[in-house]
């Protein structure tokens, strides 16, 4: 990761980066926008060793990009939602998705489909539908699976948080 100090840098890419940088934490957090919530489906999607997803999960939480909350008493079990601040980045996560559509997908193409929950429509550069126009957010929209995604891992969860 970058040095957490700065020096000489007065860089909000820099410190932006610092948090969620690091590979595992921007599929934690694709994941979560996915719906994940419990350790143990982010565990299971991306296949990350226990002690490292416990590890991105809690500096996510320590940043207040995700809370963790209580679900269950006996035995004691949280799951993690995305905060105010989380949810913040999903105009990031949606633009690095339609970079990688653009120019990584496979000839099959994208392997998600992302849909306006209330009319269906596609998801535009911009994050409107292009059928009705609406502003979109992740609580208005559903993933689908797209004509690239194949069998996997990935397989898109609901969308939301």
């Amino acid at each position: 990761m970058l040095r957490s100090d700065y020096e000489g840098q007065v860089c909000s890419i820099a410190r932006a980066l610092e948090l969620v940088g690091e590979r595992w934490t921007l599929l934690i957090l694709r994941d979560a926008f996915r719906g994940a919530r419990r350790f143990e489906e982010f565990q299971r999607s991306l296949g990350i060793a226990r002690n490292v997803l416990g590890s991105r999960l809690q500096r996510l939480v320590a940043a207040g990009i995700l809370v963790r909350v209580p679900y269950q008493e006996h035995p004691p079990r949280d799951e993690y939602r995305l905060t105010e601040k989380g949810l913040g980045l999903w105009p990031v996560m949606i633009d690095l998705l339609q970079w990688g559509d653009a120019h990584l997908a496979g000839a099959a193409g994208p392997p998600v489909l992302i849909r306006h929950r209330d009319c269906g429509g596609s998801l535009d550069s911009r994050r409107r539908c292009e059928r009705c126009g609406a502003e979109l957010g992740p609580r208005d929209v559903e993933l689908l699976p797209g004509p690239g995604g194949g069998a996997g891992r990935h397989e898109p969860a609901p969308a939301g948080a």
